[in-house]
């Protein structure tokens, strides 16, 4: 593949569809693989000027990291990308024992053979700031710094209690980590100071975003950082946000482009495995416009009698489908329901039900031939999405007014999902309409 713009990983899938959106929608063809693809696979998006790697690595550990991620990181270099990514949840969340960026980094500093990288986690088209290095994020028409945010300060496997950047990446690496702050960015003189910052500087550099402005300051910078240091860049979908005005400016990219809505589909199956207040009333108001919604036992589902419970689950999503309504099997209703402390006592279990949701849904969709499916919850997507027997995704219509969940077209050797139509939405993002707008199709 010629003249990339980017390559990228991303640490869960909802994650790398939300890169891809930004991508897409600006007009820079993207394809998203669920992980390395064979030259045949790889040969049907030659027209694509981004490739993504949709990974797991929010969930694991550092020693999972150091075995999968430098080979994954190896093939993307390969591809010669002026840019490659590792992509970050942009709530930061992480720990050093699960999904830990500071390791993540390391392995990409290595790979790539740099002394410097970057990072930028703001992104204000997501209602996500970093003002002084920290982190400030949206809830309910509201921001709060990030440990203070009612959803992430209480995330049931990586809770933010720290919302310094510095810090919070200092209990994960011993990497140098430095501070682009907002009046560096906005000085006339940046180009010199940041010339001058960077030149001896090794590790971590963080820039700061917290508006429309410092975003295409730090676009900037990064684009000038990584012509004199390398490509390797870590962050949120912010990274591309703010590329995206630099490129244009230079010429690299075009306008962005229209997507035509694919239109309504009678029905709709969705699994979830979040347990966020936001997927809580999405849930709720769904049921309301008329989806049927399925309690499942997420212990059920990862016990001894496991087969037996996902059949049960199959026929019952079966039954509603059949009668035309769309369906909602859920492993909780909100922070209330949340069976994750049981669920850490039986090892790799969070792994497995994320698995076993992604095999309903897939029975689901072989035996009703749905074309349309949302899996909710970041984690939960990661793991559900490969048993779909999916290799790859495209964007088929990004939702401006609730990015980083776009609607996608599947591509693969199975039939039945070959060409399905799926959406992966992370548990706190998203209107309390969202599963009727998928299933409506409504960009809006």
């Amino acid at each position: 593949m010629r003249d990339l713009l980017v390559s990228y990983y991303g640490d869960d899938f909802t994650g790398s569809t939300d890169v891809m959106e930004a991508l897409a929608s600006n007009g820079i063809p993207t394809v998203l693989f669920l992980g390395i693809p064979d030259q045949a696979m790889l040969d049907r998006f030659q027209d694509c000027r981004a490739v993504g790697i949709a990974g797991t690595s929010r969930s694991e550990s550092p020693t999972w990291m150091k075995e999968h991620l430098a080979p994954t990181f190896q093939w993307l270099k390969g591809l010669q990308a002026k840019i490659c990514h590792y992509k970050v949840c942009s709530t930061f969340d992480s720990a050093p024992d699960v999904g830990n960026i500071g390791t993540a980094i390391e392995i990409g500093k290595a790979a790539f053979g740099q002394s410097l990288v970057p990072v930028i986690v703001g992104a204000p088209q997501l209602k996500r700031y970093t003002a002084f290095g920290n982190l400030f994020a949206a809830y309910q028409g509201r921001v709060f710094r990030i440990d203070r945010h009612p959803v992430m300060s209480r995330h049931p496997v990586t809770p933010m209690h720290e919302a310094d950047l510095a810090l919070h990446l200092g209990r994960q690496t011993d990497l140098p980590v430095s501070l682009a702050d907002l009046t560096l960015l906005s000085a006339p003189d940046a180009n010199t100071r940041i010339d001058e910052l960077v030149a001896n500087l090794s590790g971590i550099l963080l820039l700061d975003v917290d508006s429309a402005e410092s975003q295409v300051f730090a676009g900037r910078q990064l684009q000038r950082i990584t012509n004199a240091k390398g490509g390797f860049v870590a962050g949120s979908s912010g990274v591309e946000y703010a590329l995206i005005n630099a490129w244009r400016t230079a010429g690299m990219i075009g306008p962005g482009v229209a997507f035509q809505s694919p239109g309504k589909v009678d029905r709709l199956a969705v699994v979830s495995g979040s347990v966020s207040p936001t997927t809580e009333r999405q849930i709720r108001t769904a049921v309301a416009d008329g989806f049927e919604d399925i309690p499942l036992d997420p212990l059920a589902l990862v016990g001894a009698d496991a087969g037996a419970a996902l059949d049960a689950a199959v026929a019952a999503g079966l039954v509603a489908l059949k009668t035309g309504r769309s369906v909602i099997l859920h492993t909780a209703l909100g922070p209330s329901a949340d069976r994750g402390a049981d669920i850490d006592q039986l090892p790799g279990a969070r792994h497995r039900v994320g698995r076993a949701l992604g095999t309903i849904l897939r029975r689901l969709v072989e035996t009703e031939r749905l074309s349309r499916a949302v899996i909710a919850g970041g984690d939960t997507s990661s793991h559900a999405l490969k048993e779909l027997r999916v290799d790859a995704l495209t964007t088929l219509l990004p939702l401006p007014q609730t990015p980083g969940s776009p609607l996608c077209t599947a591509h693969g050797g199975h039939a039945p999902t070959d060409g399905l139509q799926i959406a992966l939405k992370g548990g706190q993002v998203g209107a309390d309409g969202y599963f009727a707008q998928i299933r409506d199709g409504r960009p809006f």
